[in-house]
């Protein structure tokens, strides 16, 4: 049997539970347990551990959790378990839930939980998984902290199906989304937004300390909302053409998802479906991107989705264009501007091709509803955060498993003032240098130094002066390689 004991040990000296008056219990009831919200999150880790064996003990199926208190005040909550097909939880099971919950101590805890894993015959080594949602209570944050806690000391999968906090960078997109949301039938759609940075009224906080570009150059999360581990955040740019997502991770820190990833999600989602839809031999994917393309995002679309990617120069003009040329084309820059373009052909043959399996008609059914959804005119970050929610919805996946796909490659962006920057010309879609002549052999050199890596300069569209991009395996390698390309430029911009 899998020992996970000295992991729950652990975990729950971090979640104590709060000791009731003298002859009290906590009690599992038709609404799970439901009382004050600072008694809870004890309460909450506890629940994650019999979640975890009741998935088990229904062959791995996805039990729910649910963090709500219903129509009682804010100041309360309540930790409910669903079982798979959205029924309450199996009546027995309530005094195996109120056991567990009420174990006086961190090694009694222990004790119950291999007791009850041992009486219903559960194999703790079995695959598990939860999907887990809370209602906007601001103790929410802590309670399903506590629960992802007592999932992860137990192994156990989990999905989070919570809120999505959208950063509009006080731009247009904050009344079109509030606009967008009224549509939304909360009934039938679990989609829980809170927008964000949505004030119109004063012209001067357009993009200040928010949006797209402030995540993707800062490298972090808005100041405001203050952003909480776990939370699904995204954000969008003052005109609402450009999209990043990123969230805080309770152990790594900020973590940044953007147009790359938002590029390679897509492509392996259609790809699929175009797959299952038994098109893969009619239609042509690739996908197009640019120099500034982390170089591990074009290693997984060609080694692991086995798609073409075209490289272009800079600038959203160049990618439509190329894309185009695909019957599925799937394009966004780095910073998070993009679409995916499907061709008339690609169109019709979602309509109109016969399923020979309920499989199929799912897929092609998808892949009409995506041609419908997307913007194919324009980047449209409401769209393109509309893709996205779809795909992660159909994947069951959080925004970490999301990020696991592939590691990024370090890199480091460096602006360097030069005396002309009429002398810098580029070939090869801007990735290496024609002219001053000399100047690319040299970089050429720097980058045979170092591990994964590759370096290009080009000149500024605005400013007297190159921009120095540089990735390598490691972070000190990028930074000291753009250093060193840097100071190539910098040379060959002096000269007279």
């Amino acid at each position: 049997m899998e020992n996970h004991d000295a992991s729950i040990q652990t975990a729950s000296a971090k979640h104590p539970i709060v000791p009731l008056e003298k002859g009290q219990l906590y009690k599992y009831g038709t609404a799970g347990f439901r009382m004050k919200a600072d008694l809870l999150e004890g309460v909450s880790f506890r629940v994650g551990l019999l979640a975890s064996l009741r998935s088990r003990k229904l062959n791995s199926q996805a039990i729910g959790v649910m963090i709500t208190a219903s129509h009682n005040p804010a100041c309360d909550n309540g930790v409910k378990i669903v079982d798979p097909l959205g029924e309450m939880l199996e009546q027995d099971w309530e005094r195996y839930a109120t056991a567990l919950v009420n174990a006086p101590s961190d090694a009694e805890l222990v004790n119950v939980y291999n007791k009850l894993a041992t009486e219903l015959k559960i194999d703790l080594k079995a695959p598990a998984k939860v999907v887990y949602g809370r209602d906007t209570r601001p103790s929410g944050h802590t309670l399903v902290t506590a629960l992802a806690d007592a999932l992860e000391a137990t192994k156990t999968e989990y999905v989070i199906d919570g809120t999505l906090v959208v950063d509009c960078a006080n731009g247009v997109g904050g009344p079109k989304l509030a606009e967008f949301l009224k549509y939304i039938p909360k009934d039938k759609v679990n989609f829980d937004v809170k927008v964000a940075n949505d004030n119109v009224v004063r012209p001067e906080v357009l993009n200040l300390d928010c949006g797209a570009d402030y995540v993707k150059t800062k490298q972090r999360a808005p100041p405001n909302p203050k952003p909480h581990p776990g939370v699904r955040c995204c954000s969008f740019d003052g005109d609402a053409d450009r999209l990043i997502y990123y969230w805080v991770d309770p152990e790594s820190g900020f973590v940044m998802l953007d147009g790359d990833r938002i590029s390679s999600l897509a492509a392996s989602f259609i790809g699929d479906l175009v797959e299952s839809a038994g098109l893969k031999n009619e239609l042509r994917i690739g996908v197009v991107q640019t120099a500034y393309a982390n170089g591990a995002s074009t290693n997984y679309i060609t080694q692991h989705l086995k798609l073409p990617v075209i490289c272009t120069p800079t600038g959203v003009k160049h990618l439509h264009h190329v894309a185009q040329g695909f019957d599925i084309g799937v394009y966004f820059e780095a910073n998070g501007h993009g679409t995916v373009l499907f061709s008339p052909d690609a169109l019709t043959a979602f309509q109109t091709t016969e399923p020979q399996s309920p499989a199929q008609k799912d897929a092609l059914d998808t892949l009409a509803a995506l041609g419908d959804l997307i913007n194919q005119t324009v980047g449209d970050a409401l769209s393109d955060m509309l893709m996205v929610e779809v795909i992660l919805a159909h994947k069951q996946w959080t925004l970490r498993d999301w990020a696991m796909t592939y590691a990024d490659l370090p890199n480091r962006l460096v602006r360097v003032e030069v005396g002309n920057k009429d002398l810098f010309a580029t070939t090869d879609a801007e990735r290496r240098l024609s002219h001053p002549e000399g100047a690319q052999e040299e970089i050429d050199q720097a980058v045979k130094k170092y591990k994964d890596a590759r370096s290009f300069a080009r000149a500024s569209g605005t400013e007297n002066a190159c921009r120095v991009y540089a990735e390598a395996a490691t972070r000190s390698e990028a930074n000291e390689l753009a250093e060193r390309v840097a100071r190539i430029i910098e040379r060959y911009g002096s000269a007279q």
